[in-house]
């Protein structure tokens, strides 16, 4: 898979992160206590934007619309779309997705990710 530079270590500081573009698909690069992670940009829910969702416990996106949570690191759903009251209805249709990761590596303090 190939390696595409997304800048350098100094650019993301510790947590925080940077939402950006790789082969036309939008990433938020995150850098956490234990590393930089890389995931979609938009929640598998019902596709919004992620970018400006908080991290809970360090390591837990919540999606700033419909509150659903995601591990960065796997992109394991910690818990589905919850918000509004009656949102569930809709999550019969739209079932639990995961939320997509890709590795990341450092070279040189370059952050790379592979899509």
């Amino acid at each position: 898979m190939p390696k595409h530079s997304v800048g350098h270590v100094n650019d993301i500081p510790p947590g925080q992160r940077k939402v950006t573009k790789v082969e036309g698909n939008k990433v938020i690069i995150f850098h956490l206590d234990s590393g930089f992670f890389a995931t979609e940009a938009n929640c598998p829910h019902l596709r919004m934007p992620l970018g400006k969702g908080e991290i809970l416990d360090g390591e837990v996106l919540q999606c700033p619309i419909h509150r659903a949570k995601f591990c960065i690191k796997s992109g394991d759903v910690k818990q589905w779309a919850c918000f509004p009251p009656g949102i569930q209805l809709l999550n019969v249709v739209r079932g639990e997705k995961q939320l997509k990761t890709y590795p990341v590596h450092i070279d040189n303090d370059e952050v790379f990710v592979e899509l």
